[in-house]
This record gives structure tokens, sequence and C-alpha cells, in this order.
């Protein structure tokens, strides 16, 4: 079940969903970095969506077409509302 109040380390479960795809793309500072990678280290829901991130990342790197910009954002934006729990029947 996902924490939406804050863990012992500050970055509550919320958070760290806004943040993960900011640190896959090496978005963060090293401070905001060092934060959500403490929250992953106590939280196995928040660990597990950014491991499935990395998967989707590296699967698209491997294929030999680009995908449009428009396609990437409206996945970035459905995994968003995924990791916030907005999508209805998942």
């Amino acid at each position: 079940m996902k924490r939406w109040i804050p863990m012992g380390n500050g970055m509550s479960c919320r958070q760290a969903a806004k943040t993960i795809q900011a640190y896959i793309d090496n978005e963060l500072d090293d401070d905001r970095s060092a934060l959500l990678e403490r929250h992953l280290d106590a939280c196995r829901d928040c660990g597990l969506e950014l491991d499935t991130y990395e998967e989707i990342k590296a699967a698209l790197g491997r294929q030999s077409f680009e995908l449009p910009n428009e396609t990437i954002e409206r996945l970035r934006n459905f995994g968003n509302e995924l990791a916030l729990g907005e999508v209805e029947g998942v």
C-alpha cells in the first residue's frame, strides 16, 4: 500500500512518484537524488516502481526506431498518473 505521508527520511511516496522520472533522466541535483535514494531504500513499493521505469526506458532504448516526442510525453504522463493512483481500474 502506498504511503502518502513522509517517511522517516522526509519524502513521501507521492513526492517520490513525482521525482522518479527526473531521477532516471539524471535531472535531479545531488541533494534531491540522495533524498529520493533514501526513500527508495526504505520503500519497497517505490523501489519496484523505479525498477519498472528503468526496464521500460531500457526496452525503449533497445528499439531501432525513434518514438515521437508526443508519444514519449503521453507515456511519461500515464506512468506518473499510475504512480499517483490516478488511473481507474488499475
